[in-house]
């Protein structure tokens, strides 16, 4: 019964391992190319707990936990915060309203920078996503686990 499990979990890694750079560069794309077309930062950003549950599911919560910190998530929060706020901001800076797009004469149509503050703030907000559902993700696993050790 055992030896069963033990491949079990073997062929979960190693699924999980071969997915995971697939997951991750789906996720920064949905993220960079949301202005473009439908999608953007919350959903690329909401892409993330896709990522946490592989590594979960392969390598159980504590590799989880240190290989996504819940600290570093949780602060980098707090600057995707101030960043998009900064952003916004700009718009007031030279006379416009907040959250106006003012650098959009940089670009071609199309191309991948190509509206200006609105790709900085997508980008924000991803990230800004990115990290509260991802350290959002990581308390409901510690919860799960509390009880049981992996």
């Amino acid at each position: 019964m055992n030896e069963k499990r033990q491949i079990k979990h073997v062929i979960q890694r190693c699924g999980g391992d071969a997915l995971l750079p697939f997951a991750m560069v789906y996720m920064f794309y949905i993220i960079l190319h949301g202005h473009l077309s439908p999608g953007g930062g919350f959903q690329g950003g909401v892409l993330v707990v896709g990522a946490i549950l592989l590594v979960y599911f392969g390598h159980g919560y504590r590799t989880t936990a240190k290989a996504v910190s819940f600290n570093v998530l949780h602060e980098t929060e707090g600057l995707a915060s101030v960043v998009y706020v900064a952003l916004a901001m700009m718009g007031i800076a030279v006379g416009a309203q907040f959250c106006q797009n003012i650098l959009y004469t940089h670009g071609n149509i199309g191309d991948l920078y190509s509206s200006g503050t609105i790709f900085w703030m997508n980008v924000t907000v991803g990230v800004k996503v990115m990290t509260g559902i991802g350290s959002i993700a990581l308390l409901m696993l510690g919860l799960v686990n509390r009880d049981t050790e992996n």
